[in-house]
């Protein structure tokens, strides 16, 4: 296997890596201060769609992550440059909630249900049936499909909820269109990450909690791979993919001293 370069740049997943259910997983704040002070650019990714940056900013400070807005990178401003590129100024039918709704305001669209460019979807806690039959109707008349991310799943403190992709899947069967996801595993979105802070893959890495979305996604996009075991994977369960982590520690604390 050649060699790689040194890391200079990193991304992270946010949930299930840095914080878990609301609470920082341990030496999270000090690989964040060894960042900084090292000076490395870095991005922390979610898929979650919900909130804008500046409301990830105020939760991630209140519980000691404390970093530049400019740092945090979402599935709905990588939804929102991806439409910028392929038609700029365009109309898009959206479901979701502020995350969305603002990146999208802030490339110039016009949020419409009147023959709009697109059907947006994305994570919202409040899907209604008025929303759904309407997107379903637009896309059968010619709107096309984009949705920010797969995750079929969403954690709560009562358990699971149905997201984006579960949704996704109710549509495309009542349309016959699958959308195109913008959020991980799609490599675009870590493309779209390392060109906002001016990284290069061969020498940055992804950390993540899930072989199937993070770890794919840092791959695709020819990155180091780096798994944490404090989310979603287990280590017994990493045999099962067809493709492998390039390193497996078992929280970010075991990445501080990486940092140089």
């Amino acid at each position: 296997m050649a060699e790689r370069k040194p890391i200079e740049s990193w991304l992270t997943d946010m949930d299930g890596v840095l914080m878990h259910e609301g609470i920082p997983v341990p030496g999270a704040d000090a690989f964040i201060k060894r960042l900084r002070e090292a000076d490395r650019p870095f991005l922390v990714l979610t898929n979650n769609s919900i909130y804008t940056p500046r409301d990830l900013h105020a939760r991630l400070s209140r519980i000691g992550l404390d970093f530049p807005m400019a740092n945090i990178w979402t599935s709905a401003l990588a939804t929102a440059q991806f439409l910028d590129e392929q038609r700029p100024g365009g109309t898009a039918y959206v479901i979701g909630e502020a995350g969305l709704t603002t990146a999208l305001h802030d490339i110039g669209y016009v949020l419409t249900d009147a023959e709009p460019d697109y059907v947006v979807l994305g994570e919202t806690r409040t899907y209604s049936f008025e929303a759904l039959t309407k997107a379903i109707r637009l896309i059968n008349d010619g709107a096309r499909f984009i949705a920010t991310n797969p995750d079929e799943i969403g954690p709560s403190m009562e358990g699971a909820l149905p997201a984006t992709g579960s949704v996704a899947a109710l549509i495309t069967k009542a349309t016959g269109r699958e959308p195109y996801f913008i959020g991980k595993p799609n490599p675009l979105m870590m493309r779209s990450g390392l060109n906002a802070i001016g990284a290069h893959s061969e020498s940055s890495a992804m950390i993540g909690d899930r072989m199937d979305t993070d770890v794919r996604a840092g791959l695709e996009a020819g990155m180091e791979t780096i798994l944490v075991l404090t989310g979603v994977t287990k280590m017994d369960e990493v045999d099962r993919y067809p493709y492998r982590p390039s390193t497996v520690v078992n929280s970010i604390a075991d990445l501080v001293e990486r940092v140089v």
